[in-house]
């Protein structure tokens, strides 16, 4: 893992060294104050190691990484708002900070900065980095509309769920390892197993923070368990019990008192114990594995050397490496 240290510590520093003008303050400084708040950076890292996985120096993706990372940092910021959420990252969120209208205008301008970034990519490769990043950030959009149309209807079924996740969260990994291999130099075939494997992954991320919600360590979360359930958020394992209960009587009655229960404590308990005995825990471990293994099947398929696999794959394990 020590390219992907350096790799990550290259990112780092040019994120740091990202330039917003002074003036207009309010629109310019949430960026800045947004783009200091730290995470992961695992999508523009996937860029760089997607190019990495096709024998070309990752720094060849640096230009493509950061469009990702800014048109990612530009969703959280459009979110945020949507969810009216107070935190990020355990600081203020930037309509918190400042205000909605802020928010929206300076998450506008990170997403003009990401068409910048792109553009700066040999011309080369731009017609199918656009194509790439203009699909995903459109299926993104259609993503997020479907979590909020899923919020007033009853009747979402495990494909349409899993459809949702595919778009809101699992296409932008995807698209950070094609346009790594874009850039990369990778054949068609290569380019579309390694958009596979990056989609599958998402998949079984989301699918894995399902059960993390309801079923995690609350010591080792580091965040409030049962919180999906609590708002009776359409989730795999919500979807899964009630198709469940709608075929057994005494499964429906405790799947109904659960969802009725307004002690915040007491509904979480309830709910643990019903999944459990409904197999419906299990049920989704079981469809997480079935997409990690269909990630692991495409990169599997990848027709370049393993040893050139081995960061990448270290690092979609340690995405799939917490406990449920």
């Amino acid at each position: 893992m020590q390219k992907t240290a350096s790799l990550q510590q290259l990112l780092e520093d040019r994120i740091k060294e990202l330039h917003f003008p002074a003036s207009p303050n309010d629109l310019y400084d949430p960026l800045r104050y947004f783009m200091t708040l730290g995470g992961k950076r695992t999508r523009p890292m996937l860029t760089l190691l997607g190019c990495e996985l096709f024998g070309q120096p990752g720094e060849k993706a640096l230009n493509a990484a950061l469009a990702i990372e800014l048109f990612h940092n530009f969703t959280l910021i459009h979110d945020d708002i949507m969810d009216q959420a107070p935190l990020r990252r355990g600081n203020p969120t930037v309509h918190a900070k400042w205000n909605v209208n802020v928010g929206i205008l300076s998450g506008d301008v990170l997403f003009v900065k990401a068409f910048e970034r792109l553009a700066d990519n040999p011309s080369e490769y731009l017609p199918d980095l656009i194509e790439v990043f203009t699909r995903t950030a459109t299926e993104v959009c259609e993503g997020q509309q479907l979590d909020m149309d899923f919020e007033s209807r009853e009747d979402v079924s495990i494909p349409e769920y899993i459809d949702m996740i595919r778009l809101k969260t699992s296409v932008l990994l995807g698209a950070a390892l094609e346009m790594g291999a874009i850039v990369g130099d990778a054949s068609p075939r290569n380019k579309q197993l390694i958009y596979d494997f990056g989609v599958h992954t998402g998949i079984a991320f989301q699918l894995q923070d399902d059960l993390l919600d309801l079923f995690a360590d609350p010591d080792k979360f580091g965040k409030q368990v049962g919180g999906d359930i609590l708002a009776n958020k359409k989730t795999f394992l919500l979807i899964k019990a009630k198709e469940l209960a709608a075929s057994n009587a005494l499964y429906a009655s405790s799947f109904q008192a659960m969802l009725n229960e307004k002690d915040a404590t007491r509904k979480v308990e309830l709910a643990q114990r019903l999944f459990e005995q409904m197999g419906v825990r299990e049920l989704a471990r079981k469809e997480m594995e079935r997409y990690n293994q269909l990630a692991l099947a495409a990169i599997h398929e990848i027709d370049v050397p393993h040893e050139q696999k081995v960061e990448l794959l270290s690092l979609a394990q340690f995405l799939m490496n917490r406990d449920v």
